[in-house]
C-alpha cells in the first residue's frame, strides 16, 4: 500500500534507531556494572526478596523463571552485546522479521531488568527507553520504507515528553511562572555538570530568558510536530537545540539523548539533503502483508493505551513519569515540577576509632557524580546513569527516599563490600573497614567567582543536621536481617 510507508524518512529512522540502540547499550552496561550492590542477591534491595513479595502481574520479568546474580549478569551483558550489534548496523543486514525480533529482544531484556529494579529503576527515562524501543522495532529496517503510522507514533511520544514536561512546570512550582527557576536549578539539580557553575552565575535577565524559552519550546513548539514539512522539522530542531542546552547544563542520564533521538526521527532526507551530502537512499521492497498488519494492530493498541497519558496531560493533578501498564508501552512524562531552592547533600563518613569522642577523626567517602569534595569540579557522566548518586540526591531532599536502602548501604561500608565500593570514587578505608559510619546533611552552595579564583573551591558548605548517627556493624545488625548483607572480609 502506497500510503503505508514514507521512504523519504529513511534518514530519520536510521538516526532514531541508532541513537536509541546507543542508549540501550548504556542502559545494559550500567545494569551490569551496578546491579550486585543495588539489587543483587546480597544487594541493598535484593531481587529475590522483591519477587517473593510481588505478584507476577505486577512485575513481569524473565527473572520470574529464575534469578541469580549470574543470570542477571548474563541478561545485562547479552543486552549490551545485542545493542552494540544494532548500533553497528546488524539490524540492517537481517531480514525484516529478524531485525524486529532483535529489537524486541532488547526490549524484553531491559523490561525484565526495569521491572525488578525497584526504586533504583524508578526514573522516567527507563519507561521512555522501553517505549522508544517498541517504536524502533515497529519501524523495521532499510528493507522497507518507514511506516507512516509508526512515524506519527514517534511524534506522539516526542510530544508527550516535551509537552508533559512543560505542563508539569506550569502547574507546579511558582518560580516557573515567575521565570526565576533557573536561578536555583543549576545549583540544586540532582547532579551538576562541568558547566553548571557557569550557568548558575549567568545574569538574572538571562535566567528569565532561559525559562521563557523553555516554556515556548515545551508548551508551544511541540504542536509543530504535527504540521507539514518543513514546519515539523523546524519544531523538532528547536526541541533538539533545547535538549543540547540541557546536556551542557547538567547530568540527566539519557533523558536528553533519547529526546534528541525522537526529534531526529522527524528529519526527511529531502530536507537534510539540501544542507548535507547524503548517500543514496537504500533500496526498499514492498512491505509484506504480515508487517502491515502488525503495524496497524500495534498502532491501534497504542492509540487505546494513549487514553490514560492523554488524560493525565489534561488533568490538574498531572503526574510525572507515570507508567500505566507494566509493559511500559505508553507512559506519562515530566520533569522538575518543583525546584529546590537549597541543595542538601548527604555526606557519608567513617572512623576507625572504637570509642568516639569530640576528637575522633572522620574520613569522608567520595561519590563519582554527586558533590562532595569542595574543590572537585563537577564531572560529566550523562548519558551514563549513576543510580546510587541520584538516590543520594533524593535522600538529601527527604530521608523517606532512603529509608528502604540506606541502612543496608551503611552496613556494606562497614564490611568494605567490594560491589558497593565499586560504586564510589573514593574509599578512605582501603585496607581495614571502618568501625563506625555516620551520615550528615550539609547545605552546598556554588562559590562566587572570586572565591573560585582565590581558593579553587567550586562549592562551600555548612552543616545542617545529622542524617545517620554513628553506628557499628553490630548495631546495624539489630536493624537488618543478616542475610541482606555479606560477611566481612
Amino acid at each position: 500500500m502506497e500510503w503505508f510507508s514514507a521512504p523519504d524518512y529513511w534518514l530519520g529512522r536510521l538516526l532514531f534507531q541508532r541513537l536509541t540502540a546507543a542508549v540501550y547499550l548504556l542502559g545494559f552496561l550500567a545494569a551490569a556494572r551496578q546491579f550486585r550492590a543495588l539489587i543483587g542477591e546480597h544487594g541493598m534491595l535484593p531481587v529475590p526478596r522483591f519477587l517473593a513479595r510481588t505478584p507476577r502481574r505486577a512485575a513481569p520479568s524473565l527473572f520470574r523463571l529464575h534469578y541469580s546474580d549470574r543470570a542477571f549478569a548474563a541478561v545485562s551483558w547479552t543486552g549490551a552485546a545485542l545493542a552494540a550489534a544494532v548500533l553497528a548496523g546488524a539490524a540492517e543486514l537481517l531480514p525484516l522479521g529478524a531485525a524486529m525480533a532483535l529489537w524486541g529482544l532488547l526490549w524484553l531484556l531491559y523490561l525484565s531488568i526495569v521491572n525488578v529494579g525497584q526504586t533504583w529503576y524508578s526514573f522516567g527515562w527507563e519507561s521512555l527507553l522501553l517505549e522508544a524501543g517498541v517504536l524502533a522495532a515497529l519501524l523495521g529496517n532499510g528493507r522497507v520504507g518507514p511506516p507512516v503510522l509508526v512515524l506519527w507514533l514517534v511524534r506522539w511520544l516526542h510530544f508527550r515528553v516535551e509537552f508533559g514536561a512543560g505542563m508539569i512546570k506550569l502547574r507546579g512550582d511558582s518560580c516557573w511562572r515567575r521565570l526565576t527557576c533557573t536561578r536555583y536549578h543549576h545549583e540544586t539539580q540532582p547532579m551538576p555538570g562541568p558547566l553548571s557553575w557557569f550557568f548558575h552565575h549567568l545574569p538574572a535577565p538571562l535566567h528569565r530568558v532561559e525559562v521563557a524559552a523553555n516554556h515556548v519550546v515545551q508548551l508551544l513548539v511541540p504542536f509543530g510536530l504535527f504540521l507539514p514539512q518543513p514546519a515539523a522539522s523546524v519544531a523538532a530542531a528547536a526541541m533538539v537545540a533545547t535538549q543540547l542546552w540541557l546536556v551542557l547544563s547538567g547530568n540527566f542520564a539519557w533523558l536528553n539523548w533519547l529526546t534528541i533521538a525522537l526529534g531526529l526521527s522527524v528529519v526527511s532526507a529531502d530536507a537534510a539533503g539540501t544542507v548535507l551530502p547524503l548517500p543514496a537512499a537504500p533500496a526498499r521492497h514492498p512491505a509484506p502483508l504480515w508487517y502491515e498488519v502488525t503495524v496497524c494492530a500495534f498502532t491501534a493498541l497504542i492509540a487505546v493505551l494513549s487514553y490514560w497519558p492523554a488524560r493525565n496531560l489534561l488533568s490538574r493533578r498531572q503526574q510525572m513519569n507515570r507508567s500505566f501498564n507494566r509493559l511500559h508501552l505508553v507512559n506519562a512524562y515530566g520533569a522538575f515540577g518543583s525546584v529546590s531552592r537549597v541543595r542538601l547533600e548527604v555526606v557519608v563518613e567513617g572512623s576507625a576509632a572504637s570509642v568516639l569522642s569530640e576528637h575522633t577523626v572522620w574520613r569522608e567517602y567520595g561519590f563519582r557524580g554527586k558533590p562532595g569534595d569542595l574543590c572537585r569540579m563537577p564531572r560529566q557522566y550523562a548519558p551514563y546513569h549513576l543510580r546510587l548518586d541520584w538516590l543520594m540526591w533524593f535522600a538529601g531532599i527527604s530521608p523517606s527516599y532512603a529509608r528502604p536502602w540506606f541502612t543496608a548501604f551503611a552496613a556494606r561500608l562497614l564490611v568494605n563490600d567490594p560491589p558497593t565500593l565499586r560504586l564510589l570514587k573514593h574509599n578512605p578505608f582501603p585496607y581495614v573497614p571502618p568501625v563506625h559510619v555516620r551520615a550528615r546533611v550539609y547545605r552546598y552552595r556554588f562559590t562566587s567567582p572570586r572565591v573560585l579564583r582565590e581558593t579553587g573551591a567550586w562549592w562551600e558548605r555548612t552543616l545542617v543536621r545529622e542524617f545517620l548517627a554513628p553506628v557499628t556493624l553490630h548495631q546495624l545488625g539489630r536493624l537488618l536481617d543478616s542475610s541482606t548483607y555479606p560477611e566481612g572480609p
